[in-house]
C-alpha cells in the first residue's frame, strides 16, 4: 500500500472494518456494487482455471485449447477493474511526502493539485487506446470473446479513473470547472490520437501539422515537465500517473505516436508470469483475515517453547510465512502484531522495548521465500528465470531469519525468559489444528522445484486451496465476508498492476535512448572499484527503501539498476537477492521507514520510541545485507545446484 501516516492507516483500518465509507444507497451505490461484482467474479475466475486446466492435464495428459491466452486476458480485466476500485477508495500506491506536512490547508491545496493533474494525465492515457485497438490488433477470438472487446477495458478504464480523480478533487460551485478543464483538456491534447483512430494512416495535412506542433512543444517543454512531474511525485501523486505522464511527455517529445503505450499496456497485462501476483495476493489476505495466525501462533509456542528462547523461533517463522504470500510486510505488523505481542509481553513477559522491535522488524524477512510477490517482480522485470530468483533467496532468507532467531535466543537467556514443559498431547492437537496451514509452503515450493505445477497453477491452487480450508473447513471467515476480503486484496494488486501497466513503456523508452548504456559508463568511470559500487547500490537502495513500497521500488527503480549490475559483471539474481533484502532494511531505516510508521500505529508507541526499539534488530539486518552482498555464492549457490 501507499506511504501513509499511522491516522491516515488507522482511518483506512477502521473503514476496512465497517464498510468502505462509500454510499450505502442509491445509483452510485449500485454502480459500485456492479463493478466490486464483476472484479471478484474476475479474480475467482482467474484463480479456478489454472486449476481445471492443470487437473486435466494431468487426468488426460491433455490440455484445454486457447485456456492460457483467456487467462491471460482475464489477468487485463482484473488489472483494469481492481485500478478502477482502487482509485475509487484512494488507495493508489505514492510517496506522499505531503503527510509530514503540517497545516491542513496545505494538504487540502496539495490533494487538490494531485487530482486534478491525474485527471489530465490518465485522460490522455485514456485516449491513447482506441487507435491500438483499431489498428494494433487483429479481431482473434480469445476463447469466444474478440481481443478487441478484452482491450476495449484499456480506454474505458482509464476513462473512469480519469473522471474520478477529477471528482475527487471535492471541488464545488463554480470551482467545477477546473476538474472538467483538466479532463476536458486532456482529451484536446489526445487529437492525434483520436485522428488516427478515425483516419489510420491516411491523416488529413491539417491533422498532421497539429501532431507535428505537440510533439515540438513537448521537446521544447520535456526537462521542465520531468522535474514537474518529479515534484508531483513527491506531493503525492500517485506514482503510476507519474510514470504515464512521463512516458506521454518523452515519447511526445520523440514523435513516437502514443498509441504504443497501449501496445505496451496490453502486453504487459497479459503476461503469463504476472497472473501469480494477484493470485498469491488473495492467498495471503485470506490468510490474514482468518484465524490462521493463531492456530499458528499456538502451535509453534507449544513446540518451541520448551526451548530458550522457543517463541521468538515461533514468531519469525510465522512472520515470515505471512509475509512471503502477501509480499508486503505492513499486512504482516498488522494482522499479527497485536496477538504476538500480547503472548511475547503480556504472557511470557519479554521486556516491552524488546517485543515492539521484534515484531517490528521480522514483519519483512519473508520476502526473500517463495512464493514472495517481490521476489516475481524482480525476475521478470530483470528477464531473469523466476525459479532461479526462488532458489537464490533460500539461503540468504535462511540466514537473516536465522540471525534474528539467535539474537532473540541470546536475549531470551540474557532476560532469564522462563521455558514452558513441553506437553506431547497440547502439542500434537494444535499441531492438528494447523496442520492444513502448515503444509501450504511445503506443497507449494516441492509442486513448483519439481515441476509439477507452473507458478501460475501454484497460484491458483494455494488460492483455491485456502479459501476452501478457511471458509469451509476452519469457517473463520463467513461467506457473507469473503466480499470483504476479496475487496481488501484490490488496493495491492490495483496498485502494482497499474504501476506495471506503465513500467514496460517507461523502461523500452529509457531502453530506446541509451540511458541504462550511458549511465554504466558513467558509473564506470566515476566508481572503477565493484566493491565500492555495490556499497554505493546498498546505501542508495536504503534510501529507496525508506521513501517507497516494496512494489514501486522494483517497479521503478529496478530498470535502472539492471543495466549497471551488468557493467560491473553482477549475476542478475545476486543483484535481485541484493535489491529485495536492501529494501527490507529500508523499511526500517529512521526517519522515514514504513514499517516504523506502521507499527508506531499497531502498538500506540511515539515514532521515536519505535526507532529505538528497532535500532538493535536494523543493526542484525544490516549485517547480514553486507553479507549477502559481498559474498555472492549465497544468492547463487542453490540455483547452480539446481541447474535449471
Amino acid at each position: 500500500m501507499r506511504s501513509q501516516s499511522p491516522a491516515e492507516k488507522e482511518g483506512q483500518m477502521e473503514h476496512l472494518k465497517e464498510g468502505d465509507g462509500e454510499p450505502s444507497g442509491g445509483f452510485h451505490a449500485f454502480l459500485y456494487a456492479v463493478e466490486n461484482g464483476v472484479c471478484i467474479l474476475s479474480m475467482t475466475s482467474l484463480a479456478l482455471l489454472p486449476v481445471v486446466k492443470a487437473a486435466k492435464r494431468l487426468i488426460t495428459h491433455t490440455g484445454i485449447s486457447g485456456v492460457e491466452a483467456f487467462i491471460a486476458h482475464l489477468l487485463l480485466l482484473t488489472a483494469m477493474l481492481t485500478g478502477m476500485i482502487t482509485t475509487r477508495k484512494e488507495e493508489h500506491l505514492s510517496i506522499a511526502l505531503v503527510q509530514y506536512f503540517s497545516g491542513e490547508t496545505v494538504k487540502r491545496r496539495l490533494r487538490i493539485f494531485t487530482n486534478l493533474l491525474s485527471a489530465f494525465v490518465v485522460t490522455l492515457l485514456a485516449f491513447s487506446g482506441p487507435a491500438f485497438i483499431k489498428i494494433g490488433l487483429t479481431g482473434r477470438n480469445i476463447g469466444f470473446i474478440p481481443d478487441r472487446v478484452f482491450a476495449a477495458i484499456i480506454p474505458l478504464g482509464y476513462l473512469v479513473i480519469a473522471c474520478r480523480f477529477a471528482r475527487r478533487t471535492g471541488l464545488s460551485g463554480w470551482k467545477r470547472i477546473f476538474p472538467a478543464a483538466a479532463v476536458l483538456l486532456g482529451a484536446a491534447l489526445s487529437f492525434p490520437q483520436i485522428a488516427k483512430f478515425i483516419w489510420e494512416y491516411d491523416l488529413p495535412g491539417w491533422a498532421f501539422t497539429i501532431s507535428d506542433n505537440l510533439s515540438l512543444a513537448a521537446w521544447q517543454l520535456r526537462m521542465p515537465a520531468v522535474v514537474f512531474l518529479l515534484a508531483a511525485a513527491l506531493a503525492g501523486t500517485p506514482l503510476f500517473v507519474v510514470m504515464a505522464g512521463l512516458v506521454l511527455v518523452l515519447l511526445e517529445a520523440m514523435g513516437s505516436p502514443l498509441d504504443v503505450i497501449s501496445t505496451d499496456i496490453y502486453s504487459a497485462l497479459t503476461n503469463d508470469n504476472i497472473i501469480a501476483i494477484p493470485l498469491f495476493t488473495l492467498v495471503g489476505f485470506f490468510l490474514s483475515e482468518s484465524r490462521a495466525g493463531e492456530r499458528l501462533v499456538t502451535t509453534f509456542r507449544r513446540f518451541f517453547s520448551w526451548i530458550p528462547g522457543g517463541m521468538i523461533i515461533a514468531t519469525v517463522i510465522i512472520c515470515a510465512f505471512f509475509t512471503s504470500f502477501t509480499g508486503a510486510s505492513g499486512v504482516t505488523i498488522l494482522a499479527l502484531g497485536g496477538i504476538l505481542y500480547t503472548i511475547l509481553s503480556g504472557h511470557i513477559k519479554y521486556p516491552e522495548r524488546f517485543s515492539v522491535g521484534l515484531l517490528t522488524s521480522v514483519g519483512s524477512v519473508g520476502l526473500l521465500f517463495p512464493p514472495s510477490i517481490p521476489l516475481i517482480l524482480v525476475a521478470t522485470l530483470s528477464q531473469t528465470d523466476v525459479f532461479k530468483m526462488f532458489a537464490g533467496g533460500l539461503i540468504p532468507g535462511v540466514i537473516l531469519t536465522a540471525a534474528v532467531i539467535i539474537f532473540g535466543i541470546a536475549a531470551s537467556v540474557r532476560i532469564k525468559i522462563p521455558v514452558e514443559p513441553f506437553r506431547l498431547k497440547q502439542a500434537a492437537a494444535s499441531l492438528g489444528d494447523s496442520a492444513l496451514e502448515i503444509v501450504l509452503p511445503f506443497f507449494l515450493i516441492t509442486s513448483y522445484f519439481t515441476g509439477f505445477l507452473s507458478l501460475v497453477e501454484i497460484g491458483a491452487a494455494a488460492a483455491v486451496y485456502i479459501f476452501v480450508v478457511e471458509v469451509f473447513i476452519h469457517r473463520d471467515i463467513a461467506l457473507k465476508d469473503i466480499y470483504r476480503v476479496f475487496l481488501k486484496a484490490v488496493p495491492i494488486i490495483g496498485g502494482v498492476l497499474a504501476i506495471l501497466a506503465l513500467s514496460q513503456s517507461l523502461s523500452f523508452y529509457i531502453i530506446d535512448t541509451n540511458t541504462p548504456a550511458s549511465l554504466a559508463e558513467w558509473m564506470q568511470n566515476t566508481v572503477s572499484s565493484k566493491i565500492l559500487f555495490l556499497l554505493l547500490l546498498n546505501l542508495a537502495l536504503l534510501v529507496v527503501g525508506c521513501l517507497m513500497d516494496i512494489f514501486s521500488a522494483i517497479l521503478i527503480i529496478l530498470p535502472l539498476v539492471v543495466p549497471l549490475g551488468q557493467a560491473y559483471g553482477i549475476e542478475p539474481v545476486h543483484l535481485g537477492i541484493i535489491f529485495i533484502i536492501n529494501l527490507e532494511v529500508g523499511f526500517l531505516t529512521p526517519p522515514v521507514g514504513l514499517n516504523l510508521f506502521l507499527a508506531s500505529y499497531r502498538f500506540k508507541r511515539p515514532f521515536v520510541e519505535i526507532c529505538r526499539c528497532v535500532f538493535p534488530f536494523l543493526v542484525i539486518q544490516f549485517a547480514v545485507v553486507l553479507l549477502v552482498t559481498y559474498i555472492p555464492a549465497l544468492s547463487l549457490w542453490l540455483p547452480g545446484f539446481f541447474g535449471r
